[in-house]
């Protein structure tokens, strides 16, 4: 198996929360001695419209635009919620 894959095996350990705290520092110690950045990271944030997410916000908006049973006055907003969001 090859570093690069031996690594990705120990770092999705060390997030995983159903591992043991034995297996986390065991995985530490394997990615300190191949050199690897073992600093933890604060997870991004993800984007969100109103606290949903935005890309299925997003998604939503196109499927309305081209639903026969959405009203036109409907359909509008979806076209003003997608430009507004550059994603028209």
């Amino acid at each position: 198996m090859s570093d690069a894959n031996v690594a990705r095996g120990h770092k999705a350990n060390l997030s995983n929360p159903n591992t043991s705290e034995e297996s986390k520092i065991h995985s530490l110690q394997v990615l300190e001695e191949m050199g690897e950045d073992v600093t933890a990271s604060e997870p991004e944030e993800p984007a969100t419209i109103d606290g949903k997410d935005e890309g299925n916000v997003l998604r939503g908006h196109k499927a309305a635009i081209s639903n026969p049973r959405v009203s036109e006055e409907a359909k509008e907003h979806s076209r003003e919620v997608l430009e507004e969001h550059g994603a028209l």
